[in-house]
């Protein structure tokens, strides 16, 4: 058969106009629910920090405080290697990094905590402290110093259950209303919502966002926030369905995140405390129901944390980091692309898992994917669903420093637009401030 020459077929066009009316609303509902990645950055790491002890110098100490514990338990790159295991060739670099994001950018995200970490206080006392939060948050944006101000910083308000309800939602309309007597929300800005158990709880929160974006004249949609998986109602509820895939639905469009609470969870579960951890068997279950809840959702995935800090002698330390180390590791191979770090000797081992792991494998992922966008060929027959997961690993890599524009570039021969061409993320039509 020769180009242009009719081929025979069977069904009448009204079979295709059929079919096609049939799904119209199927199709509108995937655009709608699995909208893709927003194709924003997203933070390696939040860091919780009580509002009490939260100031405008927090995320400059902590960084300070970090490179004081690199400069004296890895102070050059054999001492990190040996601490860690990494090879030899690669501590180099990662340890160069890891050195100046502490100094450049010591946090990339970071919560101003009114729940756990702040506990229950006198209202005047609350009220004050979110106020005072309000007015921290707006200087620091204006600052706009990395090496003073991650890129996002917000409150993690108490939960919707009935004891501390109404408190919680004072707090944040105390601490939104005092951003926009200041001016305006600030794009970096993230609100959490922890101990999240029902889907109604979200669909309270996103009548309070809705009620606060009428009063002021904010476009719908203006507000969203993270929901905290702690409890084992978020993941299997009553009926017997997975709770967190409602929860994501109740939200409207409007979450950003879920972020995994180890301590929270695993008590729930009745874990004894001491193998509460990011890897029991009970942790890694609830993320994976997380993980295919959210997948595809743009609603992007957070691990927990680890309790065990780095600190007191040097043998104490490096058995902090490797734990550390290991747990970032393992998070990272299994696409839990974001964590919780607790105290800042984490930052190192934070930052030295993610540079290793982006680094010891940039080489190869710009080597196929200069391969796909050529139709080079190769050892590997790609397709387009990996070149997108080969052009995310390398933006996530550029995004926290672990790469350089030019390094990326020479290899693979494309610009960031390119990258982000093949990473192709579908657009919601409702776009909420996400990290």
């Amino acid at each position: 058969m020769t180009q242009g020459e009719t081929v025979a077929t069977t069904f009448e066009s009204s079979v295709r106009e059929e079919i096609g009316a049939s799904l119209a609303a199927v199709d509108a509902e995937l655009e709608r629910r699995y909208p893709g990645d927003p194709g924003t950055r997203q933070p390696v790491h939040t860091v919780y920090v009580p509002a009490d002890v939260f100031t405008a110098g927090t995320v400059r100490s902590w960084g300070d405080q970090a490179l004081a514990l690199l400069d004296e338990h890895a102070p050059d790159a054999g001492a990190l290697a040996g601490a860690l295991g990494l090879d030899d060739e690669l501590a180099g670099p990662v340890h160069e990094r890891v050195r100046a994001k502490l100094q450049r950018e010591p946090i990339e995200d970071l919560r101003i905590d009114f729940e756990d970490g702040y506990g229950n206080r006198p209202d005047a006392e609350e009220d004050a402290a979110a106020a005072r939060a309000a007015t921290l948050v707006t200087e620091a944006f204006a600052d706009g110093d990395p090496a003073r101000v991650p890129p996002y910083l917000g409150i993690r308000l108490k939960c919707m259950e009935a004891p501390v309800r109404d408190r919680g939602i004072r707090t944040l309309d105390i601490f939104l209303t005092g951003l926009m007597e200041a001016g305006e929300l600030p794009g970096g800005l993230v609100l959490t919502l922890p101990k999240v158990t029902y889907a109604e709880q979200v669909t309270a929160m996103v009548r309070l966002c809705e009620q606060f974006e009428k009063a002021r004249g904010l476009r719908p949609g203006r507000i969203g926030f993270e929901i905290q998986i702690e409890t084992s109602q978020s993941i299997l509820g009553a009926d017997g369905r997975a709770t967190v895939a409602r929860m994501i639905g109740a939200a409207e469009g409007r979450a950003t995140g879920l972020h995994y609470g180890t301590f929270d969870y695993s008590a729930c579960c009745g874990v004894s405390a001491a193998y509460q951890s990011m890897d029991h068997p009970a942790a890694d279950h609830a993320k994976a129901v997380m993980q295919v809840a959210a997948a595809g959702t743009g609603v992007r995935l957070s691990d927990g944390s680890t309790n065990v800090l780095p600190v007191g002698p040097t043998a104490q330390v490096h058995e902090a980091w490797r734990l550390h180390h290991r747990l970032v590791r393992r998070s990272l191979s299994r696409a839990y692309y974001q964590g919780w770090d607790m105290h800042p000797g984490h930052l190192p081992t934070r930052y030295a898992a993610v540079y290793a792991f982006y680094r010891e494998g940039y080489e190869q992922a710009a080597a196929r994917l200069a391969a796909y966008a050529n139709q080079a060929g190769g050892d590997v027959m790609d397709e387009p669903a990996t070149a997108k997961a080969l052009s995310g690993y390398l933006l996530r890599g550029l995004d926290c420093g672990a790469l350089d524009n030019a390094e990326v570039a020479h290899l693979t021969g494309l610009t960031r637009a390119d990258l982000d061409g093949f990473a192709a993320p579908r657009r919601s039509a409702l776009t909420v401030a996400a990290p």
